[in-house]
């Protein structure tokens, strides 16, 4: 079951001198992750590394830091806490003392984890767009039955004999929202399933 975070969220730890900042967010592509990451980054910082994390499409940037020490560990501690669609950007200021590589993995992906923790998630639902008919006198079962199976109607197109109805409901439910229309319409429902998609 994938998550998404509902809000930003913040989480700042000071370690051996160096002070961390972790901001995350959620994303719902890979622009505005880019420029959540160009709104939160801070210039005169030591570094600003990131990592997003949208489907099966994933980036992370070390920021000057040695490779493999900031962002991938910022993307580990997404994926490890199976979230999906969340940009983390994980601010460094210098203290002066050295961390060493196994230091830096433990600092940013422990800072970034710790932030994500901190969110509050939401389940990510794959949604089924389907379109589907009614005449005028099975329309009104027809709507209450869609809403008690959790379908939302995006469109209603009306004609001489009903309506054309495109809808959205979790795919999950698609199997015993279909038969129910079935049943209700007679089988002249024209049920037909568009495509499948997580809400924005």
């Amino acid at each position: 079951m994938t998550h998404t975070l509902t809000a930003a969220c913040t989480h700042q730890e000071d370690i051996k001198k160096s002070r961390f900042v972790a901001h995350a967010a959620p994303v719902a592509d890979v622009d505005a992750a880019i420029a959540f990451f160009a709104a939160h980054s801070v210039p005169d910082a030591t570094h600003n590394c990131w990592a997003y994390r949208i489907g099966q499409s994933y980036r992370y940037n070390d920021d000057g830091e040695p490779g493999g020490t900031a962002g991938r560990p910022i993307l580990q501690a997404i994926d490890g806490q199976d979230l999906d669609r969340v940009a983390v950007l994980v601010i460094r200021w210098f203290g002066g003392i050295k961390l060493g590589a196994g230091g830096l993995v433990r600092a940013y992906g422990g800072c970034a984890a710790n932030c994500l923790r901190a969110g509050v998630r939401t389940e990510i639902v794959a949604l089924a767009r389907v379109h589907c008919r009614a005449s005028f006198a099975e329309l009104p079962i027809l709507q209450a039955r869609l809403a008690e199976g959790g379908a939302q109607v995006v469109s209603e197109d009306y004609d001489g004999e009903g309506a054309q109805l495109v809808l959205e409901l979790p795919r999950a439910a698609l199997e015993g929202l279909a038969q129910t229309v079935a049943n209700i319409t007679r089988g002249r429902s024209g049920w037909r399933v568009e495509d499948e998609h997580v809400p924005d």
